[in-house]
């Protein structure tokens, strides 16, 4: 009975598969437990060894609560519209929908490789015409619905419309757009369907709109701000600039403050909370308005510029004003002496990503030419351009104080402008900036004298009652793009009613003709008069007479739902059946990356909301629980190559030059000048290179000659990020073929804590195969392959290693300190081994302890033991007993004046008196003693004995 692992291993999942033994249905007799992976997107190349880490961790936890008598949810699915099947598609013609497949056929082969207690039956692809119908309702919903701030929800359109024509704008207090004109319930209904329909677009939570978007030519389309880096794209790593165009765009602004509060409610990372909150970026402050003025320029019929600051109490110390290079009034304002310079300006700011705009501490900036006023004390105050502003964030204006913000003194310094002192209390501000709020204020007009909160008070109800400005509370969010240029995505399901103005209105279509499914076109291209690529699609209209939407959904729509899709995959009436959503309710354990912290599970969270406003869901907060597992980096191997062939002072017989190259082994590198390459880590093994298999990696290789030390070749080594140019990405699928899937998942736990970064390292890897055969030959005898296990009595020591492993695992699970599961469960094998314990009575639970972290394993000796086939995910979890811990004797040390010189076992209750009359009857302590009679004897109860002579 050999421990062949792929023979058990593919049996037990050809069982699985086989018997649906991790399908789950409702079950009111048994508490829910609902966990969750972040569905992946299926690339091309597969999982590396990366990948599962955060699969095993789920599934470990899946079957741990399994045990512990719970009714576990544990589903896998494909984020399956992406970027990469689309690129594919346009270098080869083949459609985005045949490459995702193969791709999905691929990862799902992985999984199961591994053993993942997946129910597979529930498997959901958001590319799936019947997934993404769901996807487009939900996006019907949103449109049909608007934030109502005195109901603190969303109500439905219709409401709005109720409400405006009773008593007009005045009579709805609701999230929409800054310039939404007020009017009243006459103004309304005289207003035809047009213009109605116009004004709703400002209230509805999904709209068009034109914002300035990163515009990624070379992907040709729009991407949010997570999806660049560096000023670049993160896939293809392509040129990226702002860019104002009409782009569909979701209200998330109008749960900025539900957004913040929900966080206090649930288990996630802390430090992914406040990326939430600071991305959220909740300000109390004041908006202002400074009249414009410009002597070569009539007034621009706009009420001024406004701005939002957080320190209204610095008005006074305004010196300047800047805009962003993108301001709708930038042109206008811009002098024509200033008109070169202004446009150079922009275009430099156009190519740079937001990220790196604010991130940049060099200072620029220039002048428009033009003044504001201000409004506390009618100065003029000049006006610039910097890239440091954002045109999407607040006004896309800022007012320069540079007395109390050092960002504003660098501004003021760098163009000569005034740095007026504000506070009594600032210090040393022809040297920096001082921020401070103490003291009184001075040079400041109408709150002269005053503390901060008294001049705050004071400027907000000056600034309402001159009506130039009011007391504001603002957000760093903004509306969240909704579109993409490409064709692979949700189709949005709208068409564009033309009023006969010129100005076509989004309108939905009809419920009952969803999905709105992609059409068929030529190529994967956008339009020659530059239309994204559903514009290729012939005679796809509505109805044959309106035009469809031509962008598509963007890459989080799909994700911002799909676990209640889990719950009810099959329903074509319903995105999933309330009795299946009241049953699991919401995800109980959710694993993934922290580096979604500001992407899907912002969306996410704000989809889940505004369900839970239309009574679609029972919770404001769908997860419960958040862990972020850490990345596995990847631990790349080198090679050296001779540069000049021998080293000055060394014989040429040294180093013998080959066709392919000579290469030095890592030891003596230094003693010649070379060439470090990546090699392939697959053909490395505790850093020696296989020569063999090198010469075959690459033809240019294959005459290759070696230095070697002690006729082996050591590689160099270096921690980076797992990828394909690295050579340094490991298939899973080799690992689980050589070692097997439990060891594979075994030794990722072990290799640290869940949440840290990690390398890749195969040299402990063969330690943990290891052992899995001492477990193996504590049920069979090495030598005949016969049964070991019997059914005797356990004696006191077996039950004390038993017990305490149950407790220690339970205690570890529960916390999810899963690397420290493998080290009790190593230590038990290794004490039972000692103890030669083959005892049916402690093997059994022991084989449950081990099961969820390698089953295959696990459902082996189950069955081996004469339990049923498959059944040990139905067994129960060990029960810890105390009492099998409790020690009956204590081991004393015995000190002779200071010095331990002998160690006496006593039952742990002896009484002190029978203690001392034994130490000094015993021969090692009369030796030591040398016939003298002792002083005192100290007996301190279960520590130590002192004979003080």
């Amino acid at each position: 009975m050999e421990y062949k692992h792929r023979e058990i291993e593919q049996n037990w999942q050809h069982f699985w598969e086989q018997n649906q033994t991790y399908r789950v249905e409702i079950d009111h007799s048994r508490p829910k437990y609902y966990v969750l992976d972040m569905f992946p997107y299926p690339s091309g190349a597969g999982l590396h060894v990366g990948h599962p880490l955060g699969y095993i961790a789920s599934d470990i936890i899946s079957r741990y609560k399994r045990l512990k008598g719970f009714n576990v949810l544990h589903p896998m699915g494909f984020d399956s519209f992406g970027l990469p099947a689309e690129q594919y598609a346009i270098q080869t013609g083949q459609h985005p929908a045949i490459t995702t497949q193969e791709n999905i056929k691929t990862f799902v082969g992985q999984l199961k490789n591994m053993g993942f207690s997946y129910d597979w039956s529930r498997e959901v692809r958001t590319s799936d015409p019947n997934y993404y119908k769901w996807t487009q309702w939900i996006f019907r919903q949103l449109f049909e619905h608007y934030y109502d701030k005195t109901a603190d929800k969303a109500l439905p359109i219709a409401h709005l419309i109720a409400q405006f024509n009773e008593g007009g704008s005045g009579a709805v207090n609701a999230a929409c757009d800054d310039d939404t004109p007020v009017f009243d319930a006459q103004t309304w209904r005289t207003m035809g369907e047009f213009e109605q329909q116009k004004m709703l677009l400002k209230y509805r939570f999904t709209f068009p709109e034109e914002s300035h978007v990163n515009w990624c030519a070379g992907l040709g389309t729009v991407l949010s701000n997570d999806e660049v880096k560096d000023g670049v794209s993160e896939r293809g790593g392509f040129a990226v600039e702002r860019k104002l165009m009409k782009q569909w765009a979701m209200r998330i602004t109008a749960y900025a403050d539900r957004l913040i509060s929900g966080l206090d409610t649930v288990d996630w990372p802390e430090p992914l909370k406040e990326q939430q909150r600071n991305w959220i970026g909740r300000s109390v402050g004041a908006s202002v308005r400074f009249s414009l003025s410009n002597a070569s320029t009539p007034p621009l019929g706009v009420g001024g510029l406004e701005v939002f600051t957080t320190r209204v109490d610095t008005i006074y110390g305004v010196s300047f004003m800047v805009l962003a290079p993108e301001h709708d009034l930038v042109q206008a304002l811009t002098t024509p002496q200033q008109k070169d310079e202004v446009a150079a300006y922009q275009t430099w700011a156009a190519n740079r990503s937001e990220v790196d705009r604010m991130a940049e501490r060099k200072v620029s900036g220039a002048f428009t030419g033009s003044y504001c006023v201000n409004p506390l004390n009618d100065q003029p105050v000049p006006i610039y351009i910097a890239d440091y502003v954002l045109a999407g964030y607040g006004t896309g204006a800022v007012m320069g104080v540079p007395s109390g913000d050092q960002r504003d003194w660098n501004f003021a310094k760098h163009f000569g402008l005034p740095i007026v002192s504000i506070l009594d209390a600032q210090k040393g501000i022809d040297q920096q900036a001082d921020a401070t709020k103490e003291g009184r204020y001075i040079n400041s007009g109408i709150i002269n004298g005053l503390t901060y909160k008294e001049a705050t008070d004071r400027l907000i109800k000056w600034l309402e009652a001159n009506n130039v400005g009011k007391g504001k509370v603002q957000y760093r969010l903004r509306n969240a793009v909704f579109s993409r240029q490409r064709y692979w995505g949700e189709p949005v399901p709208v068409y564009f009613k033309d009023y006969g103005n010129g100005q076509p209105m989004p309108c939905l279509i009809d419920e009952a003709e969803l999905p709105l499914e992609l059409p068929k076109i030529d190529k994967y291209l956008p339009t020659q008069t530059g239309e994204p690529p559903l514009g290729r699609a012939q005679n796809w209209k509505y109805h044959q007479q309106y035009d469809y939407e031509l962008s598509t959904m963007p890459g989080w729509a799909g994700s911002s739902w799909y676990w209640y899709r889990y719950m009810d995959p099959q329903n074509s009436e319903v995105f999933a059946d309330k009795t299946a959503i009241d049953y699991w309710q919401r995800v109980d354990f959710y694993i993934g990356g922290s580096e979604h912290a500001t992407g899907h599970l912002l969306y996410s969270r704000f989809w889940n909301k505004f369900l839970k406003d239309l009574g679609l869901v029972p919770h404001e907060e769908y997860a419960a629980k958040l862990i972020n597992q850490g990345m596995i980096q990847g631990r790349s191997n080198f090679v050296y190559r001779v540069k000049n062939q021998t080293p000055a002072d060394a014989d040429a017989n040294d180093a013998p030059a080959g066709g392919g190259g000579t290469f030095v082994s890592f030891g003596l590198k230094d003693q010649y000048e070379t060439t470090k390459l990546h090699v392939d880590v697959n053909i490395v093994e505790n850093d020696f290179l296989d020569l063999d298999a090198f010469k075959k990696w690459r033809a240019d290789f294959a005459d290759a000659t070696f230095i070697l030390e002690d006729g082996k070749y050591l590689c160099g080594v270096e921690v980076e990020k797992m990828s394909k140019s690295k050579f340094n990405v490991v298939n899973p699928d080799t690992i689980v073929e050589r070692y097997g899937a439990d060891t594979l998942r075994l030794y990722e736990m072990f290799l640290g804590p869940l949440t840290d970064a990690k390398p890749w390292n195969m040299n402990g890897i063969s330690g943990t195969y290891n052992f899995l055969r001492k477990i193996w030959r504590l049920f069979f005898d090495d030598q005949t392959d016969q049964p070991k296990w019997d059914n005797a009595q356990p004696t006191a020591q077996e039950l004390k290693v038993l017990h305490r492993t149950i407790k220690r695992i339970e205690e570890d699970i529960e916390r999810y300190s899963f690397n420290t599961v493998v080290s009790t469960l190593m230590i038990a094998a290794n004490e039972l081994t000692e103890l030669k314990c083959h005892k049916k009575a402690i093997l059994e639970p022991l084989v449950v302890l081990l099961s969820p972290y390698a089953p295959h394993i696990a459902e082996e000796l189950w069955a081996k033991l004469g339990n049923k086939s498959g059944s040990i995910s139905a067994a129960t979890f060990p029960v810890f007993d105390p009492q099998y811990l409790v020690e009956n004797t204590f081991e004393y040390p015995v000190q002779i004046n200071g010095k331990v010189r002998v160690s006496l076992v006593f039952a742990a209750d002896a009484p002190p008196a029978d203690i001392e009359r034994a130490v000094l009857e015993n021969e090692t302590v009369i030796k030591w003693m040398e016939g003298k009679q002792p002083k005192k004897v100290i007996v301190v109860p279960r520590r130590i004995v002192n004979v003080v002579l």
